[in-house]
């Protein structure tokens, strides 16, 4: 299975939580690919994620499985080319826009699962993964906010959430999908940069159930758990706990599920942090 990652050296925690969750639920193989950079933004500089993580992590995934492995690839150049400068400064990071290079990759194979850094795994995923894409460029699940605001197709509701997605590389590549993502990137502003572009430009998608992106509760049949910002009323107010804040999924979410998973994660974290 190939799994792709991107962000900067602040992913830490996340990544290490996401694939410590992905090794508990599947024995089989994992190519993972983590993509970083270099980013300035005004007076603010992303920094690539540290080596240490990764031959850390590639040392976990191998004790697994020894066909396993963690890459961290840099696209700082890449990113420089062709840089979203319409988008540079917006609520997300620009580190969000970095899985939209993965085409001018030849190290990325033609099928990967791309995963945000703050979505745990709960079940086996094989079936998901091993789902037939011929003519589908990504597979997805529906955003729980934005399918009610943004439509782009005939069906009802059609905007993916872009954190849990099993892309297609070779049609992707074939019909320049990212290509056109980027361009968009560079040339218009946009709420969320990437998961607009790719929901905006992509007319071959896939859409799945809520269990293969569950953004709101864990439920038994969850397959992955992202812990995106909810909203909450009386009073009104953007909640936001993420997998690596143990407390708060705690005493905020009242989540348990992944307690072994956190537990390895500190122990991890006070080897990489020695």
């Amino acid at each position: 299975m190939n799994i792709l990652y991107c962000g900067d050296q602040k992913i830490r925690d996340g990544l290490i939580t996401s694939i410590l969750s992905l090794l508990k639920y599947n024995p089989e193989a994992l190519n993972i690919f983590v993509l970083t950079a270099q980013i300035h933004q005004r007076k603010k500089v992303y920094h690539p994620i540290d080596d240490a993580t990764i031959i850390l992590l590639d040392q976990v995934v191998k004790k697994r499985n020894p066909e396993s492995s963690v890459t961290k690839i840099d696209i700082t150049y890449l990113f420089n080319q062709e840089k979203p400068v319409m988008n540079m400064n917006t609520f997300f990071t620009p580190n969000c826009m970095l899985r939209l290079y993965a085409d001018e990759l030849p190290e990325i194979p033609s099928k990967i699962l791309y995963l945000d850094t703050d979505v745990l795994c709960h079940r086996n995923f094989e079936d998901y993964y091993y789902q037939d894409l011929h003519h589908h460029e990504i597979v997805g699940t529906l955003d729980q906010y934005g399918k009610w605001w943004f439509h782009h197709e005939a069906r009802p509701f059609d905007y993916l959430n872009s954190g849990v997605l099993l892309l297609n590389m070779d049609l992707i590549r074939k019909n320049g999908l990212f290509a056109k993502c980027r361009r968009v990137c560079r040339t218009r502003w946009m709420l969320m940069p990437d998961q607009s572009a790719i929901n905006r430009l992509c007319h071959t998608k896939r859409i799945v159930g809520d269990e293969y992106n569950e953004q709101h509760e864990l439920h038994y049949d969850t397959v992955f758990r992202h812990f995106s910002n909810t909203f909450h009323f009386r009073p009104f107010r953007v909640q936001k706990v993420k997998p690596w804040q143990i407390e708060r999924m705690h005493d905020v979410l009242h989540e348990h599920a992944f307690d072994d998973v956190l537990e390895e994660y500190l122990k991890l974290k006070e080897k990489i942090d020695d």
